[in-house]
């Protein structure tokens, strides 16, 4: 199995791309790319569930909100016709919640303490833009994507798959942290003795959006196995318009193995 990793940022320059190859109980990065431009992300998403030398019915994890909050879209449709209304009862950050979190969000706060960026509300948008247009090209390829993660891609929250696994996840972004970006690959080794990063172990100390792009890719074999999160019933309809974050519901360790038939 190949699964693929992807840190999609609004511009390539802090975009970074990982190609994990699976096989006999290891997982290898085969690749590491930094300052990922479109037409390289579009075809590490179209590898995955190739079949070929090293691959079988793969996963890309794609570290970037799918879609906005259906509230958030019907709320700026309505107020471009000029009929916006304030639910009753309601005041402030109450009534806002829902448009500025998606679904998925709200969950992924629930399970874990930690709230994704709005991408109504913050910077993070400008990156959904850049991914909108990316899912639009996979599209016109023959690639539709089931933004609720029943395809070949997923969503997926670095910070949250290093919580769940019990690794550090705060504190090793950006040049000044990589100190601590060292840590947080030390303790990855350690906890996972089955991956190997290759001559791409140094472009990992390096560089926190590669690290990121490998944490997508394992979370993504972690949904290739069923390991994680999906939309209950009532969540399917939001799943498939605004996204949905996958969680690791299983330890690190069970990665190595393979696909979950409990």
């Amino acid at each position: 199995m190949l699964t693929v990793g992807v840190d999609l940022a609004a511009e390539a320059v802090r975009t970074a791309v990982a190609w994990l190859d699976w096989r006999d109980g290891r997982a290898t990065l085969v690749r590491a790319e930094t300052a990922a431009d479109d037409a390289l992300v579009v075809e590490a998403v179209e590898a995955v569930g190739a079949v070929g030398a090293v691959t079988d019915a793969g996963k890309a994890g794609i570290d970037c909100p799918l879609g906005w909050p259906d509230r958030f879209v019907d709320f700026v449709a309505a107020h471009r016709a000029g009929h916006v209304r304030v639910p009753e009862g309601l005041a402030g950050r109450a009534w806002r919640r829902d448009l500025a979190l998606r679904v998925t969000d709200q969950v992924v706060h629930e399970r874990t303490g930690l709230t994704p960026l709005s991408v109504s509300a913050d910077r993070i948008g400008h990156a959904t833009m850049r991914c909108a247009a990316l899912l639009a090209e996979l599209a016109r390829r023959g690639r539709p994507v089931d933004r609720g993660g029943g395809g070949a891609v997923v969503e997926v929250y670095p910070a949250a798959c290093l919580k769940q696994w019990g690794l550090p996840y705060r504190g090793y972004k950006r040049a000044a942290n990589l100190v601590e970006l060292g840590r947080l690959v030390d303790r990855l080794l350690a906890e996972a003795p089955w991956l190997d990063l290759g001559p791409y172990e140094r472009l990992c100390r390096a560089s926190d959006d590669a690290t990121d792009a490998v944490v997508s890719a394992l979370a993504a074999r972690a949904s290739a196995l069923g390991l994680v999160t999906v939309p209950e019933p009532h969540q399917a309809g939001p799943a498939a318009t605004e996204g949905w974050i996958a969680l690791p519901t299983a330890p690190l360790a069970r990665l190595a193995g393979s696909r979950d038939t409990g």
